[in-house]
């Protein structure tokens, strides 16, 4: 479960003016970035304690703005 950053914010960032989207967009907007993020390190040494997980990166980036949600 994700702490930080919190659910809620994470919602309203990816909404678009004043509307937040729903839990399920949330959810496939950061699979899909954590799994981005699998195939861009894939094949790269990580050390034990530098280990950060993936969907943890991409809660952040939500949470930074770096990610928007595009309905197509």
């Amino acid at each position: 479960m994700i702490n930080q950053p919190p659910v809620d914010l994470l919602i309203d960032q990816l909404g678009t003016d004043g509307q937040p989207v729903s839990r399920y967009c949330l959810c496939v907007v950061a699979a899909k970035r954590a799994r981005q993020i699998i195939e861009q390190t894939a094949g790269q040494s990580t050390s034990s304690t530098d280990v950060i997980k993936e969907l943890a990166i991409a809660s952040r980036e939500i949470a930074d703005g770096k990610i928007k949600c595009v309905k197509d």
